[in-house]
């Protein structure tokens, strides 16, 4: 396998990002950033209720903000780094290829390809408990699970291509 400093990976809500990026991390030896485990354990005790989307948002961007600086610093010792961090836009995604190719390291997108319908029916499942993946596990309303999905973009064939992508297709949850 082609060694990649930066291994991003990326799909809707649902789909096994982190399951695949756990197992990734572990098949090539490479350090696993999860937005899930920082937003968990830095903030979610702090959260409001009900979940405010910008008071969210700008703790993601602090979480991706340092996610980046250690990842790129492991990157650069030479161990790969796997971001399991959303990914969910283009813009989300090229800012990150931007920062890793000022940096002079490599990145391979990995896209984890589930339709809408069975990524649904998991995130249900692990909100009635018959699912749940992992302790970080939080309740995804459909409402929520709508608004992300209003803004998901999955990447193109072109975007794949200039990333040495994958496309993986739907994985065990």
């Amino acid at each position: 396998m082609k060694h990649h400093d930066i291994h991003l990976i990326c799909g809707g809500t649902g789909a096994g990002k982190t399951t695949y990026a756990i197992e990734l991390s572990a098949r090539i030896g490479g350090v696993l950033f999860s937005i899930d485990e920082w937003m968990h354990i830095l903030f979610w005790m702090d959260s409001p209720q009900p979940p405010v989307a910008a008071w969210s948002l700008e703790r993601v961007e602090r979480c991706l903000a340092q996610i980046w600086s250690t990842a790129s610093q492991v990157a650069r010792c030479g161990v790969s780094c796997v971001l399991d961090v959303g990914s969910g836009r283009a813009a989300d995604r090229a800012r990150l290829i931007e920062l890793a190719r000022a940096a002079g390291l490599s990145v391979q997108l990995h896209f984890i390809d589930v339709p809408a319908e069975e990524r649904w029916r998991r995130v249900h499942g692990r909100n009635t408990g018959r699912e749940r993946v992992r302790q970080l596990d939080f309740e995804i309303t459909r409402e929520m699970f709508d608004f992300v999905e209003s803004r998901w973009e999955p990447p193109t064939d072109d975007e794949l291509s200039q990333l040495d992508g994958l496309r993986i297709g739907s994985t065990p949850q």
